[in-house]
C-alpha cells in the first residue's frame, strides 16, 4: 500500500463511519459531523484547551471550532468554563457524565454502514472486518497524529 491507497481507505472509512452514525432527531446542523468529531477526539486528548489552542492542533478554521463546540455543547458531550486568567475565553472539556446523545452515538454499530460499503450482508465477512478494525484502531490512537506532526 502506498501513500496515495491509505488516504483513499482513511476517506472511504471516514465515510462509512459518517453513515453509521445515528441522525435521527438532530436536525440541521450548522457543524459537520466530520469537523465535530475532530474537535470532540482533540478536547479529549487535550481538556481545558480554549478554541484558539483547538483550532491550532486540528487545522480548522476558529469559526468551525466553535460552532462544533456549540453543538457538542448543546448534545452535552462537552462543558465550557470561563479561563480563570482571561474571562474572555472559554476552556472546552469532556462532559463528566455521557448525555444520552452521546451515549447513542457511541453505541451505534457499524456494522449496517459496513455492510453497505462491502456490498455484502455476510456477517462473518462484516465480522471479520469489524476485528481488523479495531485492532488498527488500538495502533492507531489520535495520539499518532501529534507524533506525525513531530
Amino acid at each position: 500500500m502506498n501513500g496515495v491507497e491509505l488516504f483513499l481507505l482513511g476517506r472511504t472509512l471516514m465515510k462509512i463511519g459518517e453513515e453509521a452514525l445515528p441522525t435521527e432527531g438532530i436536525g440541521d446542523q450548522p457543524a459537520s459531523v466530520r469537523t465535530v468529531l475532530i474537535v470532540v477526539s482533540d478536547v479529549r486528548a487535550y481538556p481545558g484547551s480554549a478554541i484558539g489552542e483547538i483550532a491550532a492542533r486540528t487545522g480548522l478554521p476558529q469559526s468551525a471550532v466553535s460552532g462544533a463546540v456549540a453543538r457538542l455543547r448543546e448534545a452535552g458531550a462537552v462543558v465550557a468554563d470561563p479561563d480563570p486568567r482571561d474571562r474572555r475565553r472559554l476552556l472546552i472539556q469532556p462532559a463528566p457524565e455521557l448525555s444520552d446523545r452521546v451515549e447513542a452515538v457511541r453505541s451505534t454499530s457499524i456494522d449496517a454502514a459496513l455492510a453497505t460499503a462491502l456490498g455484502s450482508t455476510d456477517p462473518q465477512a462484516v465480522a471479520r472486518i469489524t476485528v481488523l478494525l479495531e485492532e488498527l484502531a488500538r495502533h492507531l490512537t489520535p495520539q499518532a497524529l501529534t507524533r506525525l506532526r513531530g
